[in-house]
Formats: structure tokens, sequence, C-alpha cells
């Protein structure tokens, strides 16, 4: 039984930083994507950042060269570090993890999804 649990969210003043949790358990696949996803009221949820089991990653163009997504597979954390937040960056962010090491930023192909914990950029 996977489970992803998200945390480091907040409120923060534009041009400020946040770095998001996400500890998973229960997870055995030798080859995975992992990523984040966001999702501001009255939109669609997209995809912020991915990582693979080789260790590539994918990034929205709206979050290149500020956001960082890493993987720490001792801890099994994920993690993405936000800097030169925008009030845009505002939404709930999701971590979610599959199999299938391809997906990338495929946000509705994900299988195994957190509750999310919620940034506001101010």
């Amino acid at each position: 039984h996977v489970q992803l649990v998200e945390s480091g969210g907040g409120s923060v003043q534009a041009g400020g930083s946040l770095r998001l949790s996400c500890a998973a358990s229960g997870y055995t696949y030798s080859s995975y994507c992992m990523g984040w996803f966001r999702q501001a009221p009255g939109k669609e949820r997209e995809g912020v950042a991915a990582i693979d089991s080789d260790g590539s990653t994918r990034y929205a163009d709206s979050v290149k060269d500020r956001f960082t997504i890493s993987l720490d597979n001792a801890k099994n954390t994920l993690f993405l570090q936000m800097n030169s937040l925008l009030p845009e960056d505002t939404a709930m962010y999701y971590c979610a993890a599959d199999s299938r090491w391809w997906l990338g930023l495929q946000t509705k192909s994900y299988t195994h999804w957190g509750q999310g914990t919620q940034v506001t950029v101010s």
C-alpha cells in the first residue's frame, strides 16, 4: 500500500522560498517516476516537476530556473525547492508516484497521490 504524505506548505511573500517534502512509504518499484503537481482554485491540476528512477528531471516552463525537484532515496523523500515565488504559484501542491518511469508531467496518468499541501504567495 503506497502512501505519500506532503508537508512544507505555507504562506510566503512574493520573492520568498519554500521547500516541500513528500514522504513515501510502501513503494517497492525499482523503476518509477515521481512528481509534483499543483491545482489552483477553478483550474485544472498541472504538472510542476518530475523525476524518474534514472534521475532525469522535467519542469513546467513556468517554474524552470525557480524550482528544483530532488529525491533522497535513503529517506524515501521527494523534495521541491521553490525560490522566487510568485502570486501565480499559489495552489494546492500534490506529490504523485507511479511505476511507469516515462510519465513525466502527465498529470492524469499517475496512480498514487498524496493529500496535498497548500502554498499561498502574496
